[in-house]
Protein backbone atom coordinates (compact mmCIF):
# COMPACT_ATOMS: atom_id res chain seq x y z
CA UNK A 1 0.00 0.00 0.00
CA UNK A 2 1.16 3.62 -0.80
CA UNK A 3 2.00 4.92 2.58
CA UNK A 4 0.40 7.87 4.02
CA UNK A 5 3.41 10.16 3.74
CA UNK A 6 3.52 10.28 0.15
CA UNK A 7 1.41 13.03 -1.79
CA UNK A 8 -1.29 11.56 -4.06
CA UNK A 9 -1.61 13.59 -7.56
CA UNK A 10 -5.12 13.66 -8.91
CA UNK A 11 -4.85 15.92 -12.37
CA UNK A 12 -7.75 16.61 -14.22
CA UNK A 13 -7.99 16.76 -17.56
CA UNK A 14 -11.02 18.74 -18.92
CA UNK A 15 -9.61 18.15 -22.93
CA UNK A 16 -12.54 19.66 -24.85
CA UNK A 17 -15.54 18.38 -22.60
CA UNK A 18 -16.55 21.29 -21.68
CA UNK A 19 -18.03 25.12 -23.20
CA UNK A 20 -16.27 28.30 -21.55
CA UNK A 21 -19.48 29.06 -19.20
CA UNK A 22 -19.41 25.01 -18.22
CA UNK A 23 -15.65 25.17 -17.68
CA UNK A 24 -16.05 28.26 -15.48
CA UNK A 25 -19.62 26.54 -13.14
CA UNK A 26 -17.25 23.05 -12.56
CA UNK A 27 -14.28 25.83 -11.68
CA UNK A 28 -16.01 26.90 -8.70
CA UNK A 29 -17.62 23.79 -7.59
CA UNK A 30 -14.17 22.34 -7.56
CA UNK A 31 -13.08 25.16 -5.28
CA UNK A 32 -15.89 24.83 -3.07
CA UNK A 33 -16.37 21.31 -3.17
CA UNK A 34 -12.58 20.53 -2.48
CA UNK A 35 -11.20 24.00 -0.78
CA UNK A 36 -10.65 21.68 2.33
CA UNK A 37 -8.81 18.66 1.97
CA UNK A 38 -5.35 16.61 3.44
CA UNK A 39 -2.27 18.31 2.82
CA UNK A 40 -1.11 14.68 1.58
CA UNK A 41 -3.48 15.51 -1.41
CA UNK A 42 -2.37 17.43 -4.13
CA UNK A 43 -4.39 18.42 -7.33
CA UNK A 44 -4.14 20.56 -10.24
CA UNK A 45 -6.98 20.60 -13.16
CA UNK A 46 -6.42 21.39 -16.85
CA UNK A 47 -8.82 23.59 -18.54
CA UNK A 48 -9.09 24.62 -21.90
CA UNK A 49 -7.43 27.36 -23.42
CA UNK A 50 -10.26 29.82 -23.64
CA UNK A 51 -11.41 29.00 -20.15
CA UNK A 52 -7.84 28.69 -18.64
CA UNK A 53 -7.68 32.55 -16.98
CA UNK A 54 -10.98 32.55 -15.29
CA UNK A 55 -10.83 29.18 -14.62
CA UNK A 56 -7.44 29.57 -13.06
CA UNK A 57 -8.05 32.37 -10.91
CA UNK A 58 -10.41 30.38 -8.95
CA UNK A 59 -8.84 27.04 -8.75
CA UNK A 60 -5.47 28.94 -7.72
CA UNK A 61 -7.49 30.82 -5.30
CA UNK A 62 -8.02 27.66 -3.01
CA UNK A 63 -4.76 26.01 -3.81
CA UNK A 64 -5.50 23.98 -7.10
CA UNK A 65 -3.15 23.64 -9.35
CA UNK A 66 -3.67 24.80 -13.13
CA UNK A 67 -1.93 23.28 -16.17
CA UNK A 68 -2.20 23.37 -20.34
CA UNK A 69 -3.61 20.95 -22.00
CA UNK A 70 -1.27 21.08 -24.98
CA UNK A 71 1.63 24.01 -25.96
CA UNK A 72 3.41 25.44 -28.81
CA UNK A 73 7.75 25.49 -28.63
CA UNK A 74 8.16 29.13 -29.84
CA UNK A 75 7.49 31.68 -27.39
CA UNK A 76 6.17 34.02 -30.11
CA UNK A 77 5.66 34.23 -34.24
CA UNK A 78 3.73 33.06 -37.54
CA UNK A 79 2.13 30.08 -35.58
CA UNK A 80 -1.71 30.56 -36.18
CA UNK A 81 -3.89 28.86 -34.04
CA UNK A 82 -1.25 27.87 -31.74
CA UNK A 83 -0.36 29.05 -28.10
CA UNK A 84 3.08 29.00 -26.56
CA UNK A 85 4.31 27.94 -23.40
CA UNK A 86 5.38 30.94 -22.17
CA UNK A 87 1.58 32.97 -22.90
CA UNK A 88 0.61 29.43 -20.48
CA UNK A 89 2.77 31.01 -17.84
CA UNK A 90 2.04 34.19 -18.33
CA UNK A 91 -1.71 33.25 -17.83
CA UNK A 92 -1.10 31.43 -14.63
CA UNK A 93 -0.11 27.82 -15.57
CA UNK A 94 2.24 25.76 -13.19
CA UNK A 95 1.88 22.63 -15.16
CA UNK A 96 1.78 21.56 -18.83
CA UNK A 97 0.48 18.24 -20.44
CA UNK A 98 2.94 17.48 -23.16
CA UNK A 99 2.73 14.21 -25.69
CA UNK A 100 -0.69 13.71 -24.64
CA UNK A 101 -2.46 10.25 -27.00
CA UNK A 102 -4.56 12.28 -28.36
CA UNK A 103 -1.79 15.25 -29.86
CA UNK A 104 0.09 12.06 -30.92
CA UNK A 105 -2.35 10.07 -32.15
CA UNK A 106 -5.52 12.58 -33.58
CA UNK A 107 -2.97 15.65 -34.33
CA UNK A 108 -0.16 13.79 -35.99
CA UNK A 109 2.57 15.16 -33.38
CA UNK A 110 5.78 13.10 -32.90
CA UNK A 111 8.39 12.15 -30.84
CA UNK A 112 10.56 15.05 -32.16
CA UNK A 113 7.30 17.64 -31.21
CA UNK A 114 7.32 16.19 -28.35
CA UNK A 115 10.81 16.85 -27.13
CA UNK A 116 10.77 20.10 -28.10
CA UNK A 117 7.33 20.71 -25.89
CA UNK A 118 9.31 19.38 -23.56
CA UNK A 119 12.43 21.54 -23.51
CA UNK A 120 9.95 24.82 -23.92
CA UNK A 121 8.39 24.10 -20.73
CA UNK A 122 11.29 23.28 -18.58
CA UNK A 123 13.19 26.50 -19.87
CA UNK A 124 10.00 28.53 -18.28
CA UNK A 125 9.91 26.62 -15.36
CA UNK A 126 6.83 24.99 -15.83
CA UNK A 127 6.32 21.17 -14.27
CA UNK A 128 5.66 19.02 -17.73
CA UNK A 129 3.35 16.09 -17.87
CA UNK A 130 4.58 13.66 -20.42
CA UNK A 131 2.20 11.18 -21.50
CA UNK A 132 3.64 8.07 -22.94
CA UNK A 133 1.62 4.85 -23.78
CA UNK A 134 1.02 1.97 -26.73
CA UNK A 135 -1.75 1.03 -28.92
CA UNK A 136 -4.14 -2.12 -28.99
CA UNK A 137 -2.02 -3.12 -32.04
CA UNK A 138 1.07 -2.26 -30.53
CA UNK A 139 0.28 -4.16 -27.04
CA UNK A 140 -1.34 -7.18 -28.69
CA UNK A 141 1.96 -7.55 -31.07
CA UNK A 142 3.96 -7.59 -27.87
CA UNK A 143 5.53 -3.92 -28.11
CA UNK A 144 4.25 -1.95 -25.09
CA UNK A 145 8.16 -2.08 -23.89
CA UNK A 146 9.59 -1.20 -26.90
CA UNK A 147 7.04 1.60 -27.60
CA UNK A 148 7.61 3.18 -24.00
CA UNK A 149 11.40 3.56 -24.12
CA UNK A 150 11.46 4.67 -27.65
CA UNK A 151 8.99 7.46 -26.05
CA UNK A 152 10.77 7.75 -22.97
CA UNK A 153 14.14 7.87 -24.56
CA UNK A 154 12.98 10.90 -27.27
CA UNK A 155 11.82 12.85 -25.05
CA UNK A 156 14.63 12.39 -21.65
CA UNK A 157 18.21 11.67 -23.53
CA UNK A 158 20.86 13.70 -23.34
CA UNK A 159 17.88 16.14 -21.44
CA UNK A 160 19.50 19.16 -19.65
CA UNK A 161 17.63 19.89 -16.56
CA UNK A 162 18.28 21.36 -13.53
CA UNK A 163 18.23 20.32 -9.84
CA UNK A 164 14.79 22.08 -9.33
CA UNK A 165 13.36 20.10 -12.00
CA UNK A 166 10.14 18.75 -11.14
CA UNK A 167 8.52 16.35 -13.81
CA UNK A 168 5.91 13.92 -14.40
CA UNK A 169 5.08 11.04 -16.17
CA UNK A 170 1.50 9.78 -17.07
CA UNK A 171 1.50 6.47 -18.46
CA UNK A 172 -1.69 5.93 -20.54
CA UNK A 173 -2.18 3.11 -23.19
CA UNK A 174 -3.60 4.62 -25.81
CA UNK A 175 -6.32 2.29 -26.32
CA UNK A 176 -7.59 2.68 -22.20
CA UNK A 177 -8.32 6.27 -23.15
CA UNK A 178 -11.72 7.27 -23.12
CA UNK A 179 -12.65 3.41 -23.89
CA UNK A 180 -13.74 2.25 -20.31
CA UNK A 181 -11.26 -0.46 -20.81
CA UNK A 182 -8.73 0.31 -17.67
CA UNK A 183 -5.61 -1.37 -17.49
CA UNK A 184 -5.12 -3.97 -15.22
CA UNK A 185 -3.38 -2.41 -12.19
CA UNK A 186 -0.40 -5.36 -12.16
CA UNK A 187 0.40 -4.55 -15.20
CA UNK A 188 0.08 -1.06 -14.85
CA UNK A 189 2.63 -1.00 -12.08
CA UNK A 190 5.00 -3.25 -14.31
CA UNK A 191 5.21 -0.85 -17.02
CA UNK A 192 5.42 2.10 -14.06
CA UNK A 193 8.74 0.27 -12.82
CA UNK A 194 9.96 -0.10 -16.08
CA UNK A 195 9.20 4.02 -16.78
CA UNK A 196 11.46 4.46 -13.36
CA UNK A 197 14.21 2.21 -14.32
CA UNK A 198 14.62 3.61 -17.64
CA UNK A 199 14.33 7.98 -16.56
CA UNK A 200 17.00 6.50 -14.16
CA UNK A 201 19.72 5.79 -16.52
CA UNK A 202 18.96 8.63 -18.61
CA UNK A 203 18.42 11.00 -16.01
CA UNK A 204 20.09 9.87 -12.78
CA UNK A 205 19.35 13.09 -10.69
CA UNK A 206 16.07 13.21 -11.21
CA UNK A 207 12.94 11.84 -9.05
CA UNK A 208 10.16 11.71 -11.50
CA UNK A 209 6.64 10.52 -10.36
CA UNK A 210 4.08 8.72 -12.30
CA UNK A 211 0.80 8.72 -13.28
CA UNK A 212 -1.50 6.75 -14.66
CA UNK A 213 -4.35 7.64 -16.55
CA UNK A 214 -7.00 5.83 -18.91
CA UNK A 215 -10.65 5.07 -18.00
CA UNK A 216 -9.75 6.29 -14.42
CA UNK A 217 -12.89 5.97 -12.55
CA UNK A 218 -13.88 5.57 -8.74
CA UNK A 219 -14.23 2.31 -9.05
CA UNK A 220 -10.49 1.43 -9.97
CA UNK A 221 -8.64 4.74 -8.97
CA UNK A 222 -7.59 3.31 -5.60
CA UNK A 223 -6.13 0.24 -7.64
CA UNK A 224 -3.65 2.48 -9.03
CA UNK A 225 -2.74 4.54 -6.12
CA UNK A 226 -2.44 1.93 -4.01
CA UNK A 227 0.54 1.12 -6.04
CA UNK A 228 4.25 1.30 -4.99
CA UNK A 229 5.41 3.41 -8.28
CA UNK A 230 2.24 4.99 -8.78
CA UNK A 231 1.92 8.96 -7.27
CA UNK A 232 -1.42 9.89 -8.77
CA UNK A 233 -3.68 9.84 -11.73
CA UNK A 234 -4.61 11.35 -14.63
CA UNK A 235 -8.69 12.07 -15.07
CA UNK A 236 -10.18 12.71 -18.21
CA UNK A 237 -13.87 12.47 -18.55
CA UNK A 238 -14.34 11.42 -15.17
CA UNK A 239 -13.07 14.82 -14.14
CA UNK A 240 -15.20 17.04 -15.69
CA UNK A 241 -18.08 16.18 -13.29
CA UNK A 242 -17.31 17.09 -9.82
CA UNK A 243 -19.89 14.33 -9.05
CA UNK A 244 -17.41 12.07 -10.19
CA UNK A 245 -14.31 13.30 -9.32
CA UNK A 246 -15.48 14.19 -6.09
CA UNK A 247 -15.68 10.36 -5.88
CA UNK A 248 -12.69 9.49 -7.23
CA UNK A 249 -11.41 12.40 -4.30
CA UNK A 250 -12.92 10.60 -1.29
CA UNK A 251 -11.40 7.27 -2.22
CA UNK A 252 -7.97 9.10 -2.03
CA UNK A 253 -8.89 10.65 1.11
CA UNK A 254 -9.96 7.13 2.34
CA UNK A 255 -6.99 5.27 1.31
CA UNK A 256 -4.65 8.06 3.50
CA UNK A 257 -6.74 7.34 6.72
CA UNK A 258 -6.99 3.35 6.29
Amino acid sequence: MKQTAKTIHLFANWKMYLDYDESNILAHAFASSLKKRPDEIDIAVFPSALALYPAGQVLRDVGIGVGAQNVFWADKGGYTGEVSAQMYKDAGCEYALVGHSERRHVFGESNHDVRQKMEAVLNLGLTPVVCVGETAEERKAGKTDEVVEVQLRAVFQNLTITDKANIFIAYEPVWAIGTGDACDAEEAERVHTMIKNIVAKLLPKLNCKILYGGSVRADNAVEYLSLDNTDGVLIGNASAKIETFKEIFDQAVKLLND
